[in-house]
């Protein structure tokens, strides 16, 4: 087993994690406020001049990165809770399995009663295949995680490369009629969606669960399967560069070379990406393939980046306001997460404020500084007082119960 990390590598954990669940919300935050497309494309529902600006800002630095800085990160918690599960005397497998089997309740309860967008269930039964890899040698974990990444990715990146050209076609005028049937068939959806989205965001509280739980129950499944292949090759990646000493034995400038080369080499093709998008009009089919298979390597990159520069960074700054509160909300992210989502519903859904039809987009970067400050301003005092936040104890005592 590998040996403990030092307390303050266990707090540039927490601060990476800090950072990415703040940046989580930068691009949640427009699935709070409207239908769930609308984090695709900024012009859905409707074209917001003001919230093309905030889109292209969250395309370039958050889309994508963020929840796969936090997917490598729940890979590197994975080994740290199997460390803590056998100091505590339980075999590390099964406390594993229980902690995931909780997490995919408080999950599905998530996606149920506050937000369609969850990412706790995919993450626990992605998480089952982390742990059946569990013991894999990193160079192994590596290999298997690329492998899988790469070649999904990159074979669903061909198949959409056909409707890619047809709608070019369709939007030039020069489309077949098979091509413009399919192209209108798909905005037909978009449209259903749209309005299915806009009748759980303006209902009350018990009316939006059953709407959801009556007309897309099995969506955590689905996203699940849907995700399987990015997010376990995420997290298998994260276990490897834990053992492999990303957090110990990386000397600064490996770390800033590794900083460079990510945020770099990914975000040129990004920033070229949404050049391209934005001087054709934000075409449908074009966005959503940029989101789900165009864009995952320079995610994947820039997330590693990310991480490398935060790494730098922390240092610098852990003594500091900003490095404390960071990290104060990355050991309070489960908590912070769940909090976000109770708030921004309040602000947005139809039974709370009901302002998500009342703004237009160029005000969500406000309500993501707002979220923000919560996330930074209470873990600090919590933890203070009682040492974890009250999810993380919560979900620690059930997956790991006192022995008798």
């Amino acid at each position: 087993m590998d040996p403990d990390l030092p307390p303050t590598r266990i707090e540039a954990i927490d601060f990476l994690r800090g950072v990415a669940v703040l940046g989580i919300l930068a691009i949640n935050v427009t699935g709070f406020w409207g239908p769930s497309l609308a984090t695709f494309s900024p012009a859905i529902p409707e074209l917001d001049p003001g919230g093309v600006t905030w889109f292209g800002i969250a395309f370039v630095i958050f889309e994508g990165k963020m929840r796969a800085m936090f997917s490598l990160l729940f890979g590197a918690s994975m080994v740290l809770f199997a460390q803590a599960a056998e100091r505590h005397g339980h075999d590390p497998d099964i406390a594993q399995l229980r902690r995931l089997l909780w997490l995919a309740l408080f999950g599905y309860l998530h996606f149920a009663l506050l937000w369609w967008g969850d990412i706790l269930f995919p993450y626990a039964l992605c998480g089952l295949g982390a742990l059946a890899l569990r013991r894999v040698q990193p160079a192994g974990q590596i290999f298997i995680a690329l492998s899988i990444y790469l070649f999904s990715h990159g074979i669903d990146a061909l198949l959409s490369l056909p409707g890619l050209i047809a709608e070019q076609g369709v939007l030039g005028g020069s489309a077949l009629p098979s091509d413009m049937a399919e192209q209108a068939g798909m905005m037909a959806r978009i449209s259903d969606s749209v309005g299915a989205d806009t009748s759980i965001l303006n209902a009350g509280f018990v009316e939006a669960v059953r709407l959801k739980l009556s007309h897309s129950a099995l969506q955590p499944l689905e996203v699940t399967f849907g995700t399987f292949t990015e997010t376990l090759p995420l997290m298998l990646i994260g276990m490897a560069l834990l053992r492999s000493g990303l957090f110990t034995r990386w000397p600064t400038r490996r770390l800033a070379a590794s900083a460079v080369g990510g945020i770099v080499v990914g975000g040129v093709p990004t920033l070229l990406c949404l050049q391209w998008l934005a001087a054709h009009d934000w075409p449908p089919r074009a966005m959503f393939a940029a989101m789900q298979a165009g864009m995952a390597v320079p995610h994947l990159l820039m997330a590693l980046g990310y991480a490398a520069a935060l790494l730098v960074l922390f240092p610098l700054i852990r003594n500091g306001w900003l490095g404390q509160a960071l990290a104060a909300a990355g050991r309070c992210a489960f908590t912070n997460y769940i909090g976000t989502s109770v708030l921004m519903s309040v602000i947005f859904c139809g039974w709370g404020l009901g302002l998500g039809p009342e703004l237009p987009r160029v005000w969500l970067p406000a309500f993501v500084l707002l979220g923000w400050s919560a996330m930074l301003v209470w873990p600090r005092h919590w933890l203070a007082r009682y040492g974890q936040g009250p999810l993380e104890g919560l979900w620690r005592k059930l997956a790991l119960p006192r022995r008798a």
